[in-house]
């Protein structure tokens, strides 16, 4: 299966318009945002568990991220609230669940080479530091390599200078609405620009962004 496959195109998904896809378990469901290969896949999703479903015990090769937009996320390793991060390295195992539902932004089979940190960190207590920008502060979340994630905050009205990404950038819109010279994007919006893509972002009423730079390779 080839969805968005092609990671020098430049994709921008609408996520509360797509409709929700049932997964092979029944309670679990899927926005499917890019993806290469079948059910093992390198693959980006909006992941739906309906209250008291499950998911059966299985390995990531390839390692697992993800952020809980909302509800509760929970394995044998215990709960994760909705505002948590977590990297599974690659080769770690689970069997998820929920026991009131959640809703995940998933990553699977991502990770760079050499990339075998576990991550967990509770975005609604960790600290924010400054940005590059006045009004724009920054949550840092992971960096190996060529690659950064973070959450990213913009106060209303805050316009950062133009500037470009060598290495690609994704983002998802988690709370207000981001602006650019090629369109608007509410809550909701996956962007994801390929190597070499350069934009003079805004917010006119603020926002809340996960932000992934320089994994999409070299421009």
């Amino acid at each position: 299966m080839l969805i968005n496959a092609d990671l020098t195109e430049r994709v921008v998904l609408q996520t509360e318009a797509m409709p929700w896809v049932p997964s092979p378990l029944a309670g679990v469901h899927r926005k499917m945002l890019d993806r290469d290969g079948g059910e093992v896949a390198r693959a980006t999703s909006l992941v739906q568990y309906d209250p008291g479903s499950a998911f059966e015990a299985h390995e990531h090769g390839g390692g697992e991220e993800f952020l809980v937009l909302d509800g509760t996320f929970s394995d044998e390793t215990g709960d994760y609230p909705t505002g948590s991060y977590v990297r599974n390295p690659p080769g770690s195992r689970h069997a998820p669940f929920s026991r009131e539902g959640c809703t995940l932004f998933v990553k699977l089979r991502q990770f760079a080479p050499g990339d075998g940190a576990r991550v967990l960190i509770d975005t609604r207590r960790a600290a924010w530091r400054p940005g590059r920008v006045a009004g724009v502060e920054a949550m840092p979340l992971h960096s190996h390599g060529a690659e950064t994630v973070m959450l990213l905050r913009w106060a209303p009205g805050i316009a950062y200078p133009r500037h470009d990404h060598p290495g690609g950038e994704e983002l998802l819109v988690l709370e207000g609405a981001l602006e650019d010279e090629h369109g608007r994007y509410p809550r909701g919006t996956w962007l994801r620009c390929p190597p070499g893509s350069a934009h003079a972002p805004v917010s006119r009423e603020g926002c809340m962004l996960y932000v992934k730079i320089g994994h999409l390779g070299a421009g």
